[in-house]
């Protein structure tokens, strides 16, 4: 299961005189929630990121723990040199490859304090798309198509329209709008349903219905997609908001569910 961001050293709690510890930051428990975050901690887990990602993660346990480490430094509770983490376990950086996808685990003297889901697109002639489902995770195609099933009758607006773009963009990992694909078609929905009468409209399910075979690559639905998605339906409606179950829900609903596969 993903679990949530480190939190800010600045934003924790904490006595007077206390350097700041691993159970402020992270959800770890024993005894390693009560060991005070050391610099040369941090640098471990720098070179674990860089070795894996090529550089640090912004935001990442990394980063947390050298505020946290710079925090009890300054304030003269531990020293430069100081390690608090030792033997075997030490910190650690795991990436699995999946198709579609890529779970990132890191832990810190054996407990993990952050583990979560990065997807990588996949074209759909390599046939990886398909071992997405024995692995239990759901694509972005397959949610747009629970989106056609559960809210097909609705007619597309400029906010679907904008949804199904940002959604192929990130299923794609291409800005270009595909002709004759998903987002194309969506945007010349709703330019046709902003002149017709009710009856004529074009309906979500028209446009969505068999999208993982219109998508030419499909990958893993994320939280980030989610966002994503979400900020572009809510942009493109007159009153910002998003429809309950429209595709910017799918895609949340999906990501939701992907992160308890992990």
């Amino acid at each position: 299961m993903s679990q949530d961001q480190p939190e800010r050293p600045q934003e924790v709690q904490r006595q007077q005189k206390q350097p700041i510890k691993y159970g402020d930051v992270f959800q770890v428990s024993g005894k390693l929630a009560d060991k005070p975050v050391a610099p040369q901690d941090a640098a471990m887990m720098q070179a674990a990121e860089t070795t894996v990602f090529g550089q640090t993660q912004k935001g990442g346990t990394a980063a947390a723990m050298q505020a946290a480490a710079t925090i009890n430094e300054r304030a003269g509770l531990v020293s430069h040199d100081d390690l608090t983490v030792t033997g075997d376990q030490g910190v650690a950086v795991t990436a699995t490859e999946v198709p579609g996808a890529r779970v990132v685990t890191e832990t810190i003297a054996g407990e993990v304090v952050r583990r979560y889901v990065e997807a990588t697109p996949i074209l759909q002639q390599e046939g990886g798309v398909g071992d997405l489902h024995q692995q239990g995770f759901i694509t972005i195609g397959e949610a747009l198509e629970a989106a056609s099933r559960t809210t097909g009758n609705k007619p597309v607006e400029r906010s679907d329209a904008a949804a199904i773009q940002a959604a192929e963009v990130r299923a794609t990992g291409s800005n270009l709008v595909i002709p004759g694909g998903l987002a194309a078609q969506a945007q010349s929905a709703a330019t046709l349903n902003a002149s017709t009468c009710e009856e004529d409209k074009v309906r979500l399910s028209e446009v969505l219905t068999d999208a993982t075979v219109k998508l030419p690559a499909d990958k893993v639905a994320t939280r980030e997609d989610a966002e994503g998605v979400l900020s572009a339906e809510r942009r493109n409606n007159p009153n910002l908001t998003a429809h309950p179950a429209g595709v910017a829900a799918a895609i949340a609903a999906a990501a939701n569910l992907n992160e308890k596969v992990v």
